[in-house]
Order: C-alpha cells, then structure tokens, then sequence
C-alpha cells in the first residue's frame, strides 16, 4: 500500500502541475480556431481525474484501505486536533459561501438584477482571466461543464483531502497535521498551474480551508457538494 501512496503523490506532483499545463496551453491555441476543441478538452479532463481516483478506490478493494480512511464515511465533528476556533471559523465561513452562492444561482435565474449584476461581473472578469477561454458559452458545453464540475468535486477531493491527508499520515507519521494539511493544499494548488500564479495561490488557500473543514467533520462528502457547486457556479452568467 505504501507504494501505491508514493505513486499517487508523484502523480499530484507531476501530472497536473506539468503535462496539465501543456495540456492547457495547447488547448488555448487550438480552440482560436476550432470550437469543438472544448468539448475534446472537458472530456479529457473528466477521464484524467477519474483515472487516479478509480486507482485510489482500487485500493479499497484490494487492500487494507477503508472508505472511511479516505473521508467516504459519514460526519462526526471533532474540535479537538485543530481547536474549537479553528473548526467552527472554518465550517461558518463555508456555511455563509454555500449559501451566497445559491443565492446567486437562484437570483440569476428569477432576478434581472443579479443576473444584469452578474452577467457584468463575468465580462470584466474574462478580460483579466487567461483561464477564462476554457469556460462553457453553448448549451453543449453548459451541460458537459456540470459534469465536469460533479467530476471535479467528487475526484479532487478523495485525492487531495480524502487520499492525501492519510496517505501523508501514514507514510510520514512524524510529522504534523499542519504541514500535512499545508503540502496536501499546495499540491492542489499546483494542479490548476493552467490558472498562473495567482491562481495556484488562490487554490492552494482554498484547500487548507476545505482541509481544516475536512478534519473538523471527518467526512469529505459535504466537500464534494460544496466543491462542485462552486465549479457549477464558474458556468453561470456565461452566455
């Protein structure tokens, strides 16, 4: 099992950061010119995160790995490895996330005002974004972008918080929970290098944040959901 462990971190290490990028920047040239090139790329996204995530349940079938070690379990609050703070500060600020974000997806669909708001909010975004070229525009692309927003919350966080923490746990059981809970977050900041620095930044917070809340709950389930309704979230307003 250990090895299966080191190859999954060298994979965090290496394919998103490195062939994930080139991938990306090929993408960026050929969708100038040819408009099915998105369709191709979010489906090569969805199979290149579920090829590493079906490895990792392989585990459970075939090794001493529980779905429960991995986060696939259900919740049970547990204050005392962080502090109390430091959960409940984490699992608030996502509680208030979550719901400002269904409020924007119901408001643009019922609300002319948040959806004028948004609608404008995403122009001036695309013009700083160099990601940007990779979001849905057609109906095609909106309905295969739910699937990779369900594929990314389900597949990012069984490797990178579920796998990862335990495996970092395991392998190196010396160290302490906060840098396992740094490293796991930085390798998945690195996996959206496509994104620049800022975003890697960005990402690389965003997975402490969902790690501490991770630990606080002991489940990754909730992390899932919240994962791919923020992914979701990226398609709206882009028409």
């Amino acid at each position: 099992m250990e090895v299966a462990f080191w190859l999954v971190i060298l994979f965090t290490l290496t394919y998103e950061p490195i062939f994930g990028y080139i991938d990306f920047q090929k993408f960026k040239r050929k969708v100038k010119t040819d408009d099915r090139e998105k369709i191709k790329f979010y489906k090569s996204s969805i199979i290149s995160l579920w090829v590493p995530t079906l490895f990792i349940l392989s585990l459970v079938g075939f090794t001493d790995l529980t779905l429960e070690q991995i986060g696939l379990t259900t919740i049970l609050l547990n204050t005392e490895i962080l502090g109390k703070w430091v959960i409940y500060s984490a699992i608030i600020v996502g509680i208030i996330f979550g719901l400002a974000i269904l409020i924007f997806i119901i408001g643009y669909r019922f609300n002319s005002k948040i959806k004028n708001s948004m609608d404008k909010m995403k122009k001036e975004e695309s013009a700083k974004n160099q990601f940007d070229v990779m979001m849905p525009v057609t109906k095609q692309e909106k309905k295969l972008w739910t699937l990779v927003s369900l594929t990314a919350g389900i597949t990012e966080e069984i490797i990178y918080r579920g796998l990862m923490i335990f495996a970092l746990s395991y392998l190196l059981p010396g160290l302490s929970i906060w840098f396992i809970l740094i490293f796991s977050s930085i390798l998945f900041g690195l996996a959206h290098t496509y994104q620049g620095v800022k975003g890697v930044v960005r990402t690389t917070l965003i997975g402490l944040w969902f790690s501490i809340v991770y630990i606080g709950i002991g489940s990754i389930i909730p992390l899932i959901l919240f994962h791919a309704l923020v992914d979701y979230f990226g398609k709206i307003g882009e028409e």
